[in-house]
């Protein structure tokens, strides 16, 4: 299962190296999208139920649990945020799995998602190209074409890749500059 994890900015950008990947648990990230200023307070209450359910269950919390949290805030709150978000990560009962929790709280479990701005641009590659069980190199080469398409065609979407690959042995992040991502046309 691919972990795509990073989310175009919906709206605006002040600044296009931001890291949109917010890590809530251990195992456990957020990739937001739209307002910051809403993403940033849901991802700041998520993270403290999440933290307070992990004391409460003497475990680390499931990621479907946690992007239960995150969609109940959202639905909670639907008529006064413009964020969305994917949560994903890695538990020790269903492994890797990814969420997409959309505006308005809907949470979908998909094998991978996009989202953001620059989404619109990439549906037919990431259809195309994406397969099961994909290596971590092929994971991470998806990903990082996906973002430089949707960043080459999209004027508000970051210039720097901000990438995390989640496993049970732990975290590894990726980040790759602007002029080291793959060119697919003129820009």
């Amino acid at each position: 299962m691919c972990l795509y994890l990073h989310f175009i900015s919906r709206y605006y950008v002040s600044s296009k190296t931001i890291n949109k990947l917010i890590q809530v648990h251990d195992r456990i990230f957020c990739c937001i999208a739209g307002s910051l200023a809403d993403a940033q307070a849901v991802t700041k209450a998520a993270k403290f139920q999440i933290s307070f359910h992990s004391i409460q269950m003497e475990s680390p919390p499931l990621v479907k649990a946690a992007a239960s949290v995150l969609k109940e805030l959202c639905y909670n709150n639907k008529e006064e945020l413009q964020a969305g978000f994917i949560t994903a990560g890695w538990d020790r009962k269903k492994g890797p799995q990814v969420y997409t929790v959309a505006l308005g709280g809907m949470l979908l479990s998909q094998p991978f998602t996009i989202g953001g701005s620059g989404s619109t641009y990439i549906y037919g590659y990431a259809d195309a190209k994406y397969k099961p069980d994909m290596s971590k190199e092929e994971c991470l080469q998806f990903a990082t074409n996906a973002l430089a398409l949707a960043m080459g065609r999209d004027n508000v979407s970051g210039g720097v890749a901000h990438l995390v690959v989640i496993t049970e042995e732990g975290l590894e992040h990726v980040v790759i500059p602007g002029d080291k991502l793959p060119k697919f046309h003129d820009e």
